[in-house]
């Protein structure tokens, strides 16, 4: 192949660029300068089994988290530690203490109980409930039995206090299944061994609420102050507002947060679980333009003490346990001497229960176009 010229600079000049890296090293005598190529990696954090020892460690390190941030006044700190219908109470605690001038309550614990059950490592979220007495420092008097629900919701993440509710002081808790080991004994959310589903157990309880004595569900879960407490106090609450000329209307829905339930003696379960009450005061007479309904006393630290439309808004967050008894087996007589008749049939219980106001607006009033 005949080479012209043009050609042959052309492969001189290729030959000189390839040497000149290799030339200028060789004169600054160092050796030529490496960039690597960076590697981002990531690794999933690997499940860790619950165990009681996990559970004891972090039960214990909420407990110190939660007092130093008690201590200090510090909100943040505290809403680190807690999630669901916790967080929203937390913060509203820490608001009304700041609105009050007063320091955020502290608490002694006494020796808990820990219901530790036993769940596959990978499945999330991961959970366990403490029983505890518990006093605000300093008065012995308040020395009540305290049931927290704890969450983990994914590898890696922190645990967190989901639920807490007070037993009522009449209430008896009933006894969680332990076995051999110690653990406790889950149950799905979905049992039909118990008398109401476990998932239904805060609907029963709102419609009892809602509905009073005579509705359906009161033939499962039984009267008392936070059943059928709750309708009277409603009734009572609209029949004051109507003679102020003002209108009041209270709703109980469930919440989307977690349902905490654990196997109790004689097959029956333990239930933890929220519930959110909305109130909405407003003025009967909508076409008095100065008349505003007052605010409660309860949400006077969420609201800059004006109403702007004609209507306060107040949202709570309740959060209970129940004790739901086995089903009884259909057709089943009673004992001896009993025969023919059909024993009565046992009834769900709330036994505890904890919460309260966590926000509260007053909306503007809505303009009716001309």
């Amino acid at each position: 192949m005949r080479v012209t010229g043009t050609v042959r600079r052309a492969w001189v000049l290729v030959a000189a660029l390839a040497v000149v890296p290799v030339a200028a090293s060789a004169c600054g005598g160092s050796e030529p300068e490496v960039r690597p190529t960076t590697l981002v990696t990531t690794t999933k954090p690997e499940p860790v089994p619950l165990t009681l020892e996990v559970a004891r460690r972090e039960y214990r390190a909420f407990l110190a988290n939660d007092d130093v941030a008690r201590a200090a006044g510090d909100e943040r700190l505290a809403l680190t530690w807690v999630s669901d219908g916790e967080s929203a109470l937390t913060a509203a605690e820490y608001r009304r203490a700041a609105f009050d001038g007063d320091p955020v309550k502290r608490y002694d614990y006494g020796t808990p109980k820990l219901y530790v059950p036993k769940l596959e490592p990978d499945v999330y979220p991961q959970w366990f409930v403490a029983s505890v007495p518990r006093q605000e420092r300093g008065d012995s008097k308040s020395r009540r039995t305290v049931l927290m629900a704890f969450i983990l919701r994914a590898p890696g993440e922190r645990w967190t206090l989901s639920l807490r509710t007070v037993l009522t002081p009449k209430a008896k808790e009933p006894k969680v299944v332990v076995d051999a080991y110690g653990y406790a004994e889950p149950m799905n959310t979905a049992d039909t061994s118990v008398l109401i589903r476990p998932r239904e157990v805060p609907g029963i309880q709102a419609t009892v609420a809602s509905e009073g004595p005579d509705s359906v569900a009161a033939r499962v879960m039984k009267s008392g102050p936070l059943t059928t407490g709750y309708y009277a106090t409603a009734r009572k609450e609209r029949r004051r507002a109507r003679a102020k000329g003002l209108t009041r209307t209270t709703v109980i829905t469930a919440t989307p947060y977690p349902i905490f339930q654990l196997r109790t003696e004689n097959g029956g379960g333990l239930v933890l679980y929220s519930l959110f009450r909305n109130t909405v005061t407003g003025v009967e007479d909508e076409e008095d333009e100065t008349a505003k309904p007052p605010i409660p006393p309860e949400a006077e630290h969420l609201l800059d003490g004006t109403v702007e439309g004609d209507e306060v808004h107040v949202f709570e967050t309740l959060q209970f346990a129940a004790f739901d008894p086995a089903r009884p087996k259909e057709g089943r007589g009673g004992g001896n001497g009993d025969r023919g008749r059909t024993p009565a049939r046992p009834k769900a219980e709330v036994i505890a229960e904890a919460g309260g106001v966590h926000s509260a607006d007053t909306p503007e009033e809505k303009k009716t176009p001309n």
